[in-house]
């Protein structure tokens, strides 16, 4: 094989491989059924100019074959009036006519037979069209169903499902986080009120016993009267001494 035949192939292959790829279906069948109409209005002209045709090749057969008749009476005439030559002048005329309808009759039937053809030829046309018209949306339903589901798959093809699920589990541990911490939380602010609570409570008994130590001493004997102008000092003292003892032992707590 020589070089510029191995060159034309690769060339011819790579221009049927740009035509497959750039051919789009919907757009192929569109034009198909457009150069199958167009191939219809011509053949109905064809059909229309041979039928044309025909006619008048029928009135020129038909107007051959009246003179043929008319100069056949006109030869039968003139020999009943006794003028042969007139008649043998009509017989060549009528001869002459005759001539040309039989090359008429022949030429008609060929047309006839023409015109019929191309008759049937227009009627499985525009059958074909018909059919193609109804195959042609058949075929773009199939080819819109088919790019939509391819569609459909590549779309689902892109989906990252496993790393949209990563991202829920993630988002969860930091909400189970946050909720450990906020749990935590409510935990510790509920210790340190208890431990407020207890010092309250702690507090409350110690006032509780200093009230009824106050009591206590009130409800005790009253020192006797001492003489006009003595003063209960040394018992008062004691009970000073004794109170300031007490606050001492509440401040320790």
């Amino acid at each position: 094989m020589g070089l510029f035949d191995r060159i034309s192939r690769v060339v011819r292959a790579n221009l049927n491989d740009l035509v497959n790829k750039a051919e789009d279906p919907e757009k192929i069948l569109e034009q198909s059924i457009i150069d199958m109409q167009e191939d219809l209005v011509q053949l109905r002209q064809a059909v229309a100019k041979s039928i044309a045709q025909q006619k008048r090749t029928q009135q020129q057969y038909n107007q051959a074959q009246s003179q043929a008749n008319q100069w056949q009476s006109r030869a039968q005439l003139a020999l009943q009036k006794g003028d042969e030559n007139l008649a043998r002048e009509a017989l060549v005329r009528k001869k002459s006519h005759a001539e040309t309808a039989t090359t008429l009759k022949t030429q008609l039937d060929t047309q006839s037979q023409q015109v019929e053809t191309l008759k049937r030829s227009l009627v499985q046309l525009e059958s074909k069209i018909s059919e193609a018209k109804t195959k042609k949306n058949m075929l773009k339903a199939r080819i819109q169903a088919a790019k939509a589901q391819e569609q459909l798959q590549t779309t689902m093809g892109s989906i990252n499902t496993s790393s949209a699920m990563g991202a829920f589990d993630r988002m969860e541990e930091k909400v189970l986080e946050a909720e450990a911490r906020s749990q935590a939380a409510g935990e510790l602010a509920g210790a340190d009120l208890e431990s407020q609570f207890a010092m309250l409570e702690s507090g409350s008994d110690v006032d509780d016993e200093l009230a009824a130590m106050k009591a206590q001493i009130a409800g005790a004997e009253e020192p006797k009267q001492l003489p006009e102008g003595e003063t209960p000092a040394a018992s008062s003292a004691e009970v000073d001494d004794e109170l300031e003892k007490l606050r001492k032992e509440l401040d320790n707590l």
